[in-house]
């Protein structure tokens, strides 16, 4: 079939809407018709080379929802006709990690930066080009193939704009409060950057029972939003929030502060290793250019205070699990999903989607395809 898709074609460069040849789905594979992707910055970390893939072009987008249209061969557990989200990390369910509860580090997962079917092909093809897909999803395109293991159901009622979100940014930041960050009732928590990862970090601390959460952002629209998702207090600066931390915690500090900036450098970990206290643990959920390897931290405090630094991936959640679930929350009313959402695009708008993320005008952009 023919649809279009928005593709990149050199680093640095703005997506370009093409026309896409879309193959029917092979062995394992499916055919979803997307009701809306998000923007989110793992994108634009591969518009800007910081995040390379194999080759180019590449379809950008990796957080969609949608209606099966097709199935392959050898597809069991999926139908025509089932709404479903797709998952930024596929989750095979047999690999050691999956089995051990950590489908955020599925093996399939070491395919997402090559952008291929599992195997080794494309069914994308643009401009006589075999096109790779980002996170092995390619949500920018009305219709794509991707592999069943990147593929979870979930209930029919569920509105399918809202549900994409959960495909990256809102598991990603909750998780990563609930699950990596081990937030507790009482706990004071720090947030570091609030986008669409760093609101739904707010949102999960919120939830968990912290007692003061901390949002940290230079953008005031930012730190506005994040009042909107449970943050009690709001800073500019890490600088700032480490001034006012003793007082507001009796001297302890915080008990954990969760790294969701636009692009995490050695820096800002050291900033957010200076705000926990005894015991205090930072989480690395934004991704760094891949060429960066320098950290600056107090290792005095890091041995003597036995402070944490650990990454998350995915929030350390489990998708097949953890997306129903939090979609089941929504439609209870108990999680926030249409506030994200700031504004929303025209396909041919999605480069304006992304100016505005650059210029902190949104905490989420989506584009909806229906």
């Amino acid at each position: 079939m023919k649809t279009r898709a928005a593709v990149l074609w050199e680093y640095g460069q703005d997506w370009r809407i093409e026309e896409l040849e879309l193959d029917d789905p092979g062995e394992g594979e499916v055919l979803v018709k997307l009701a809306a992707t998000g923007l989110c910055q793992s994108d634009e970390h591969v518009r800007t080379g910081e995040l390379p893939f194999d080759a180019l072009p590449v379809i950008g987008g990796h957080e969609g929802a949608g209606i099966i249209e097709k199935v392959g061969p050898g597809v069991t557990d999926l139908a025509v006709g089932d709404h479903v989200v797709l998952s930024f990390i596929p989750a095979c369910g047999k690999c050691e990690s999956c089995a051990t509860g950590h489908q955020n580090l599925c093996d399939e997962g070491a395919g997402i930066g090559v952008g291929l079917q599992r195997d080794g092909t494309s069914r994308h093809h643009v401009n006589g080009h075999d096109a790779r897909l980002m996170c092995m999803l390619g949500t920018f395109s009305p219709y794509t193939v991707v592999r069943e293991t990147s593929v979870v159901k979930i209930r029919d009622d569920v509105p399918l704009d809202k549900a994409a979100l959960v495909g990256c940014g809102v598991t990603t930041g909750w998780a990563t409060a609930v699950y990596a960050a081990g937030v507790e009732p009482g706990d004071t928590v720090a947030v570091l950057g609030i986008g669409g990862v760093g609101a739904n970090a707010v949102q999960g601390a919120a939830m968990a029972g912290a007692k003061r959460i901390l949002a940290i952002d230079p953008s005031e629209f930012n730190r506005e939003q994040a009042r909107k998702f449970g943050a009690t207090h709001t800073f500019a600066s890490a600088a700032e929030a480490r001034d006012a931390l003793p007082g507001l915690t009796w001297g302890r500090m915080a008990n954990s502060a969760i790294i969701t900036v636009d692009v995490a450098t050695g820096e800002i970990v050291g900033d957010a290793l200076s705000l926990v206290g005894k015991r205090g643990t930072v989480v690395l959920t934004s991704l760094a250019d891949v060429t960066d390897t320098t950290i600056t931290a107090p290792m005095f405090e890091i041995t003597a205070y036995e402070k944490r630094l650990v990454g998350a991936l995915f929030g350390s959640a489990n998708p097949r699990y953890d997306i129903p679930r939090l979609l089941d929350m929504y439609m209870d009313g108990e999680l926030k999903l249409d506030e994200l959402v700031t504004r929303t695009y025209e396909f041919d708008d999605i480069n304006q989607g992304y100016v505005d993320m650059r210029e902190h005008r949104n905490i989420r952009g989506m584009v909806r395809f229906d």
